[in-house]
């Protein structure tokens, strides 16, 4: 699943290049490679554009699931509780940890 990952971002990036090109200079880099928009491959690299693009939400979701907020969540979940604090130790603190 990771190569099948990979191979979707490239070809998001090279998506998101062309469309910059479009935007900013009104070129089609990927009709001009392929015979125009029309044209049979093209249309196939569009088409895995847009599905690279589908199969990329997943690398959101991962991206937003394992950052710091989720990481606490699984900790709570497995019981793994972290009950210290950032304040210095207590006068009447005698007890060993």
């Amino acid at each position: 699943m990771r190569t099948l990952q990979s191979i979707a971002l490239a070809l998001v990036i090279i998506g998101a290049i062309n469309w910059g090109l479009i935007g900013f200079f009104q070129f089609d880099l990927v009709a001009a490679l392929f015979g125009g928009q029309n044209a049979g491959l093209a249309r196939i690299i569009y088409a895995l554009v847009g599905l690279s693009g589908l199969i990329s939400i997943s690398l959101y979701f991962n991206a937003v699931y394992n950052d710091g907020e989720a990481n606490n969540i699984r900790d709570m979940n497995t019981k793994n509780l972290k009950y210290g604090t950032e304040f210095s130790k207590d006068e009447n603190d005698d007890f060993k940890r």
